[in-house]
């Protein structure tokens, strides 16, 4: 089964960055959430966020993005389970114009990306559903589960 993505790409701004000039940790993190925001928006499940809490984040930081670059941050589900639902993302740095007047140091080459983009970061955002009302994790309805495994083929007539 092939599970829906969503992807957004930003600059990172001035706000992003820390005293050296780099992504701060927690910008990596926005970006994946924008692009969660954009997957569900995408499913037509604008119910999700309210009954979502992160149980679990795990980033991987790979490269260093700088102020001015262009990132692009794509979501995918990884699993669905009763009650949860884990996200893989990855977070890809654009190549950076460099110039005396910035510090990129160019990043490396993982030979996985379109040239010169770098895979910055990467990992999993696990979430469970917890209605309104309620303080333990419940099963997903219907709905945001057909929404994501997508149509179900018929063996009778192949769709």
């Amino acid at each position: 089964m092939e599970f829906p993505e969503a992807s957004v790409t930003r600059t990172v701004e001035w706000v992003d960055t820390d005293a050296s000039g780099h992504q701060h940790n927690s910008a990596v993190l926005r970006w994946v959430e924008a692009a969660e925001a954009e997957l569900f928006r995408k499913l037509q499940l604008p119910d999700y966020f309210p009954h979502a809490p992160r149980v679990q984040q795990v980033v991987n930081y790979k490269s260093k993005l700088w102020f001015g670059q262009r990132v692009t941050a794509t979501v995918r589900v990884h699993q669905l389970g009763r009650t949860s639902l884990t996200l893989g993302f990855e977070v890809v740095g654009h190549p950076l114009e460099t110039s005396a007047d910035n510090n990129y140091d160019g990043g490396t080459d993982d030979g996985g990306t379109p040239a010169g983009s770098v895979v910055a970061a990467f990992g999993t955002v696990t979430t469970v559903h917890v209605p309104n009302g309620t303080t333990a994790s419940q099963p997903w309805p219907e709905h945001l589960v057909r929404a994501v495994q997508g149509p179900v083929s018929s063996p009778r007539d192949g769709t």
